[in-house]
């Protein structure tokens, strides 16, 4: 029975999850569940998966979770105390780290320091404190399992073989929803035209982030912290039908890849039961329905998430974390109206130019370089 504290449990990856859970009763049992303000669903998750805890973020969330559930037994934690009490609870052996943002940092690290694997889905924890997170984890022993589809593919191709024998990562993209579109037809693109991706069913923000191609980007920083490998072996390769979901190439040529159906259950259902594969009951790939497979490398010149992140990651230091940042703040106003499509890019690279680097910033560095990144961000007009 592997018990698991699941952090962002009304996000898609966490309802996903406890999709997978519901379906894997008999092994999987969910101890906790943490989310940030959504009473009415978590209460709802609180009575059907009966977790023992259960922390709310927003402080006033969770006064009014405690009343609703007051005839059962679960503890509630409120804020960030909560999420780093929640995730050290002796019962759980697994945290899965589903939350959006820059709050996943302190809290996997304190599970990682509590001795619990890592079911991780949150970009930002590699992006951002990735230099400090891999050595704790190396050094408490503690595995990191990937849940993004793109990064359990690549988990998967380099099962059994030797990490020295890597000499490519081959990191594929859907191109989302403006894939073959060129600056001057992307002017003008609402929230809604860029929320339309092809292929996958995710959260907005991590939507618009696919279509910008900031998403790949932030996956390229995750990569090199969780295979080793530099940004110079991490190839992004556009792959529209989502199928092949990544791939590794060998020093003598070979490419050994995972393909599948767009379903994020799969990563996840293997994070949760690896080493060992479950049955899952969804739609199975079938080749022959499918025809054919086509690649084409990614337009930087339009898409320019990618190149900057590319830029920040080479930068190093805490520079990912002002990329991130700009691009959380660029999002959220793009998603209320209050700036254009490619006026994301322009706040990111603003950002990134005003920032002064800091070399292997600690928590309180990271947590400084996007408050930074916030206040002048606001003081710009766009």
């Amino acid at each position: 029975m592997r018990k698991i504290v699941l952090l962002g449990s009304t996000g898609s990856i966490g309802t996903q999850t406890l999709d997978v859970v519901r379906n894997n009763r008999s092994e999987l049992e969910v101890v906790g569940i943490a989310a940030l303000k959504s009473v009415d669903k978590v209460e709802e998750q609180v009575r059907e998966f009966k977790p023992k805890y259960v922390c709310m973020y927003d402080e006033e969330a969770a006064r009014r979770l405690k009343d609703r559930i007051a005839d059962t037994k679960v503890e509630v934690f409120a804020g960030m105390d909560g999420l780093l009490d929640i995730v050290s609870v002796p019962e759980a052996d697994t945290v899965l780290t589903a939350v959006v943002g820059m709050i996943g940092i302190r809290p996997t690290i304190r599970a990682i320091e509590q001795g619990k694997d890592i079911a991780l889905a949150n970009k930002e924890t590699l992006v951002c404190a990735g230099h400090i997170i891999m050595p704790l984890a190396r050094a408490k022993n503690v595995q990191i399992l990937p849940v993004d589809s793109e990064h359990s593919a690549i988990f998967q191709s380099l099962n059994g073989e030797p990490r020295d024998k890597v000499e490519k990562i081959l990191l594929t993209a859907s191109g989302g929803p403006f894939r073959g579109r060129h600056a001057d037809e992307l002017k003008d693109m609402t929230a809604a035209d860029a929320l339309k991706h092809p292929n996958w069913d995710m959260g907005p923000k991590v939507t618009i982030d696919s279509s910008s191609l900031v998403n790949k980007g932030l996956e390229v920083m995750e990569a090199r912290w969780l295979f080793d490998v530099s940004l110079d072996n991490i190839q992004v390769v556009v792959h529209p039908q989502s199928i092949v979901h990544s791939a590794v190439q060998f020093v003598d040529g070979a490419v050994i890849a995972q393909l599948g159906v767009p379903d994020m259950k799969l990563p996840i259902l293997y994070a949760l039961f690896y080493p060992d594969r479950r049955p899952m009951a969804e739609k199975r790939l079938d080749l022959f329905e499918l025809g054919s497979l086509t690649f084409e490398a990614p337009d930087t010149d339009t898409f320019k998430g990618l190149k900057l992140a590319f830029d920040a990651a080479r930068i190093g230091g805490s520079m990912p974390t002002v990329f991130n940042a700009a691009n959380e703040m660029a999002v959220k106003r793009f998603l209320k109206g209050d700036i254009r499509y490619l006026q994301i890019y322009d706040m990111i690279e603003r950002a990134m130019d005003h920032h002064e680097r800091v070399d292997n910033p600690d928590v309180p560095a990271i947590l400084e370089a996007e408050r930074q990144t916030y206040e002048f961000l606001s003081s710009l007009q766009f």
